[in-house]
């Protein structure tokens, strides 16, 4: 009797072509190396470039012998075609390429090899973003095991795959314009959530209706897949984390992955000083000014790598900013400040020259070293979901100040359900933000124990015995058994 040898695990993993996500699949990639799967990470060359260039994730991705592997596929667009306002077209744009390659790398084609020269396993499962909704119907032709990741906020995700319970109960679309109007329908949010408080493809006359389709292509494949990686952990979701997992055969909670990874790390005794993934280049002269600083005394301001601010916009945050008296520190991104795209260097110099030696302003900064410095006592904020999660890890309250995709519903959480933040959604006032800046530097909210707190449970969730840290070993075990067994993704769960 021929003895068959088991297959290698070996996960391709395919983030959105946007910061956040690659980041977050590039931590959960390096975790998976760790736990000593094979890893084919598929980046689209435009950000692949902009990896290489801005950080050491070459270099520092070799320490896995061979077990890490780069795929790279056109998005379809010219290279100065990449803004915000084009995040639909680009995914539509990207499927056109991507679909044809996914195919030709489930069969074993088009891959390089290893570094070493020798041969990779075939791919025997996948970790795709929800959004790629195409991803399940090739893995299901293919006979591969499929994952989905959604990098979003737990929250939206459960708003996502409430949507059609809000149309069935009459609540969408909306019937006027109060954006105050309580959201009822949506079980484990009951009196939290308002309509403003949702997707902004859910507001009457929004023009993201293509949005909108893909996050409910995205909700409806949840049932249909092996199991859904979420970047939280258990705690944090408790209010409604039991609803998602009765809409899924699995969920694996191991966030924070920035946390994670670095634990992992550390319990492997792996010393890495630099665990950028940053599509920009980064300015650390911020970390000496920073020293300088007293305790609590700076608010941190970024708005993230998508949000574009008019120029109106942005002088109602310089006022409000300046009026409050407060030392900060303000990342803002070039071409973020619509009409500022040129002379972006010149553009800071010049701010720079009106702060009074009050603040110090930056194009981009590595993040999650200045949320836990000492001296940032605030965070105003767009609320994606990775700012939010470095903002509970360091135990920093925020404002925020919410647009896209999952913002508004993190944002009331972090408001009204975590009590560790204020919401600003909606408004853009320099009085408004003036005094909000004053309120949380000045400490007239209690939100320093709630953020203790959280920040206590967030660590304690990753190391050995913690949820998340048994839920990654838990998410390891079933690639192993998937890459055996394989998965019937076609059938799809049946829910209640």
């Amino acid at each position: 009797m021929d003895h068959q040898e088991k297959p290698l695990p070996h996960v391709l993993i395919f983030p959105l072509p946007i910061q956040s996500p690659v980041n977050s699949m590039l931590k959960l990639a390096e975790l998976l190396c760790l736990a000593g799967l094979h890893v084919t990470f598929l980046n689209t060359k435009h950000n692949h470039k902009r990896l290489l260039r801005y950080t050491n994730v070459q270099s520092r991705l070799a320490q896995y012998g061979g077990r890490f592997h780069i795929e790279t596929v056109e998005d379809g667009l010219p290279e100065d075609s990449h803004t915000v306002e084009q995040f639909a077209e680009i995914l539509d744009s990207l499927q056109s390429v991507a679909e044809p390659l996914l195919r030709e790398l489930l069969k074993g084609g088009g891959s390089s090899g290893t570094s070493d020269g020798k041969s990779k396993p075939p791919i025997t499962c996948i970790i795709a973003e929800g959004l790629y909704y195409y991803a399940v119907d090739v893995a299901e032709e293919m006979g591969i095991p499929i994952i989905l990741f959604e990098t979003i906020s737990p929250c939206c995700v459960w708003v996502y795959l409430c949507v059609a319970k809000l149309i069935e109960a009459g609540e969408l679309p909306f019937k006027g314009y109060d954006l105050d109007a309580p959201v009822t329908s949506i079980p484990g949010m009951e009196g939290l959530l308002r309509c403003r408080d949702l997707p902004e493809f859910c507001r009457r006359d929004s023009p993201a209706k293509r949005n909108a389709e893909l996050a409910m292509a995205g909700a409806r494949n949840i049932p249909r897949v092996a199991g859904l990686i979420l970047n939280t952990f258990e705690v944090l979701e408790g209010h409604f984390l039991h609803h998602i997992k009765s809409q899924a055969r699995d969920v694996y909670t191991i966030g924070p992955l920035q946390l994670h990874l670095k634990t992992r790390l550390a319990a492997h005794k792996i010393e890495v000083p630099d665990l950028s993934n940053s599509l920009w280049a980064e300015d650390t002269s911020c970390l000496t000014w920073l020293d300088s600083q007293p305790m609590k005394s700076v608010i941190y301001i970024s708005f993230g790598s998508l949000t574009n601010l008019t120029n109106d916009e942005f002088m109602e945050f310089w006022q409000g900013i300046i009026n409050s008296g407060q030392r900060f520190l303000w990342v803002i991104r070039p071409g973020s400040i619509k009409g500022k795209e040129l002379g972006h260097d010149e553009f800071l110099k010049e701010l720079s020259k009106g702060t009074n030696e009050m603040g110090l302003i930056l194009s981009w900064v590595r993040q999650e070293e200045v949320i836990k410095h000492p001296a940032i006592g605030g965070f105003l904020t767009h609320s994606g979901w990775n700012s939010t999660l470095e903002s509970i890890i360091g135990g920093v309250p925020m404002i925020c100040w919410p647009h896209y995709v999952d913002q508004l519903v993190t944002s009331r959480f972090v408001s009204e359900m975590w009590k560790i933040g204020l919401d600003m959604k909606d408004t853009c006032d320099r009085s408004i933000i003036e005094k909000m800046v004053r309120d949380v530097m000045e400490r007239k909210y209690e939100f320093d124990e709630s953020g203790e707190k959280l920040s206590k449970l967030a660590k304690e969730s990753v190391v050995e015995g913690g949820s998340s840290h048994i839920d990654l070993e838990r998410l390891v075990q079933d690639i192993k058994r998937l890459s055996i067994e394989g998965f019937s993704n076609g059938k799809s769960l049946q829910l209640n």
